[in-house]
């Protein structure tokens, strides 16, 4: 609810501060003193465009502050202003600033917000319904809400479709990207084929390079090796021109020590050591002479490995750089492949799920393009009688709920608001009526039908909703302002005192003469001072005491009127 609003050079308002209260909020006045203008001041703390030229003559910049209650059902509302990291507690203070300059600034609650976001809050806050403003009900959104939220049914079919519409959008996606993910890898798909058959014809062994390294070292050396091996063979064991063999020399070196044993022990020690020194180069002698035996000059054989060794050193190069790191990248291979080769049966089973929620879908969606065009068709009715009864005899509304073939989170639908204001005329949108007071009676008729139920926080706004009308649909117009504000906050501009003297809060709006400039002043009325408002309204300046007897009599007769309203409820159907 709006507790205040304050403004500074805003136009004619070069200070001015309102106190609103609950219920209906009247504001009255001259013509041309201003009364648009708070609520052009008031739009601006919506999000709407003003211009620099709205400044005060002599003001570097104006500024307007709006101070709005809050209660449990501003829920949605700081959800909202959470996700901005705004606090949310019982007051929520905005705060516009526009420089001559063009510059400016906004804050909610001491925080700085966009304009945007601004706009985003705004249908929260207030709903102005005016002459040059685009009412709340022209957005279909707002019409959907409209019909849902006074049937129960509905509401109930409406959450049914919604789960089964997420989980068909949500298998539907998936199955899109699938399909991408298929077409993308097609060459990918190639490549790890021939990836995979490349690595695994290799049939290798972790270690094969190794081994294989050491015997084409030793083939590509064979001739060294016999040539080494043998004269070490020699060495130890065959006696040559250059003398003894090292194993034919142990044994004369053993024999003289046997010798010298049978007359001392004193070289036992080295006796043991030289016998042992004989044995062990006696099998080194040996493993030469095998080693040598083993040696096999073999072309054919190296240049088989050889070969073998590029391909494994390819593998590596392009693979890992160790003959561990190609398997694995084999065994990745098989298991993209693997995954691959799975997406025919996943997408099969997407496509079977995807059918089986469809079919649900389109089920719930006929039920509930029915349910909406039963409500619409009462609610329709409902809105007509009250437009009769608003001045408008002729006039025809129809709520039109259309099959559509696009499935959307609110159903399968279009829905569509057609009027028409005479007998003759073709029955359009509303968002293409022209007269901003024919639109202001139907919010008004609707208003009046839902008001029980619409409960919300936010204010409505009328402006000027009374043009062209009087007598008898004055009245009708009056009671039902009255019976929407029995239900929540109401601002409304009127010259009719019909409207004015079902007033909560009545509020005089006026302007005079400040040194060598106007301003414009907004004063809360007295009850004294209400029947002379509503005197001068009925019966122009001249206010006799007739005037101030009728505004009396109509005074009293709009409070009666009020108590005959159903008692107040928070309660929504």
């Amino acid at each position: 609810m709006l507790q205040s609003l304050r403004v500074w050079n805003f136009a004619l308002l070069e200070e001015v501060a309102v106190e609103f209260g609950a219920g209906l909020n009247i504001l009255t006045g001259e013509t041309g003193a201003g009364k648009s203008i708070l609520i052009d001041a008031l739009g601006a703390i919506l999000g709407q465009r003003v211009s620099s030229d709205a400044i005060r003559s002599g003001a570097d910049a104006l500024r307007v502050e709006a101070v709005f209650s809050l209660d449990e059902s501003d829920a949605d509302l700081c959800a909202l202003l959470a996700e901005q990291e705004i606090e949310c507690e019982d007051e929520l203070i905005v705060l516009r600033k526009i420089a001559r300059t063009g510059k400016g600034s906004i804050l909610v609650n001491g925080s700085h917000v966009t304009l945007t976001f601004l706009k985003k809050i705004a249908p929260y806050l207030v709903d102005i319904h005016g002459q040059n403003e685009n009412l709340a009900l022209l957005r279909e959104d707002a019409q959907r809400n409209l019909l849902e939220g006074g049937d129960s049914d509905l509401r109930t079919r409406l959450a049914a479709y919604t789960q089964v519409y997420a989980d068909w959008k949500e298998k539907t996606r998936l199955r899109e990207e699938r399909a991408e993910e298929i077409e993308d890898i097609g060459e990918r798909l190639e490549l790890l084929r021939w990836q995979e058959k490349e690595i695994a014809e290799a049939e290798l062994t972790v270690g094969e390079d190794e081994e294989l390294e050491t015997e084409i070292r030793r083939l590509s050396h064979a001739e060294r090796l016999v040539e080494n091996a043998a004269e070490a063979a020699n060495l130890l064991s065959e006696d040559g021109e250059e003398g003894l063999a090292v194993l034919s020399a142990l044994a004369r070196v053993t024999h003289a020590l046997d010798e010298v044993a049978r007359y001392d022990d004193a070289l036992a020690n080295a006796q043991n050591m030289i016998e042992e020194a004989y044995i062990s180069l006696q099998e080194a002698s040996y493993e030469v002479r095998d080693y040598l035996d083993g040696i096999d000059a073999d072309p054919v054989r190296l240049d088989r490995i050889q070969t073998r060794m590029d391909v494994i050193d390819r593998l590596k190069k392009k693979y890992g750089g160790t003959i561990l790191a190609v398997l694995e990248r084999l065994s990745s291979v098989r298991s993209e492949l693997e995954s691959v080769d799975n997406y025919d049966m996943d997408m099969a089973q997407l496509d079977k799920e995807i059918g089986t929620l469809h079919k649900q879908l389109k089920n719930l969606a006929a039920e509930l393009t029915a349910r909406r065009q039963e409500v619409g068709a009462a609610l329709s009715a409902d809105i007509a009688r009250e437009l009769q009864g608003l001045g408008m005899a002729k006039a025809r509304f129809r709520i039109v709920v259309t099959p559509a073939e696009k499935y959307t989170s609110r159903g399968a639908d279009s829905l569509a608001m057609l009027f028409s204001a005479n007998v003759g005329e073709e029955e359009k949108p509303l968002e293409k009526i022209a007269s901003g007071g024919e639109l202001s009676r139907i919010a008004l008729a609707i208003k009046s039908i839902v008001a029980a139920r619409d409960t919300g926080g936010t204010s409505m706004v009328f402006d000027e909703i009374d043009t062209g009308i009087g007598g008898r649909t004055a009245q009708m117009v009056a009671e039902r302002i009255a019976f929407v504000a029995h239900y929540k906050q109401v601002l409304c501009i009127t010259h009719l005192p019909q409207i004015a003297c079902m007033a909560d809060n009545h509020l005089y709006i006026a302007k005079r003469v400040k040194g060598d400039a106007t301003v414009t002043q907004v004063t809360p009325l007295s009850e004294e001072e209400r029947v002379r408002e509503i005197a001068r309204m009925a019966s122009g300046d001249d206010v006799t005491e007739a005037a101030l007897a009728n505004a009396r009599e109509m005074l009293a007769g709009a409070e009666k009127k009020k108590t005959d309203f159903p008692k107040k409820s928070k309660t929504k159907n």
